[in-house]
C-alpha cells in the first residue's frame, strides 16, 4: 500500500509516517519501480501500535523501547512494566496539576458580579496578576518587575 493509504488506514499524518521512519521507529518500506513506497501489512501493525501508544501519551523514547520487546517476544518483560509505571506516574503528577488549575480557574470565575467588561471582576483579576499584583487565582504573587522578589 502506498503512504496515503497508510495514513488513511491509521489516522497518521503522511509527515508522521515519514518522522517515524527516519527515527528508526518504523522500518523503511520497499520501494515500487516508480520510486513509491510500499508499505505491507507489518508495517500497518507496526504503526498502530506506535499510534495507541502515543494515544497514551508516551513518549517516543518509550515506545521506542516497547517496540525492541515487540521484536523480542522471548525476552524478560520487566522493563516493559517499569515503563507503564513511570507513565503512569506522570499522569498522575499531571492530573494533580490539573486539579490546582482548575481550582484556580474556579477562584478566578468566582469573581464575576457584572455583566459589563468595565466592571468584571476576572478582568480586573487577570489585569492585576499582569501587573504583578496578587489575584484570586494567585494570592501568593509578588510583583514581577521587581528584582528584591527574585
Amino acid at each position: 500500500m502506498q503512504i496515503k493509504e497508510l495514513a488513511r488506514a491509521t489516522g497518521v499524518d503522511v509527515e508522521t509516517i515519514r518522522y517515524y521512519e527516519k527515527q528508526g521507529l518504523l522500518p523503511e518500506p520497499a520501494r515500487r519501480d516508480n520510486g513509491y513506497r510500499d508499505y505491507a501489512p507489518a508495517h500497518l501493525e507496526r504503526l498502530s501500535f506506535i499510534r495507541h501508544c502515543r494515544a497514551l501519551d508516551m513518549p517516543l523514547a518509550d515506545v521506542n523501547r516497547l517496540l525492541v520487546f515487540v521484536d523480542a517476544p522471548d525476552d524478560q518483560c520487566a522493563e516493559v512494566d517499569l515503563l507503564v509505571d513511570v507513565q503512569l506516574a506522570r499522569v498522575r503528577a499531571r492530573l494533580e496539576s490539573m486539579k490546582a488549575l482548575e481550582k484556580q480557574l474556579l477562584q478566578l470565575r468566582a469573581r464575576c458580579a457584572g455583566t459589563h467588561a468595565g466592571h468584571c471582576g476576572i478582568l480586573d483579576e487577570l489585569v492585576s496578576a499582569a501587573n504583578g499584583e496578587a489575584c484570586a487565582c494567585h494570592p501568593g504573587s509578588t510583583r514581577v518587575n521587581d528584582r528584591s522578589a527574585l
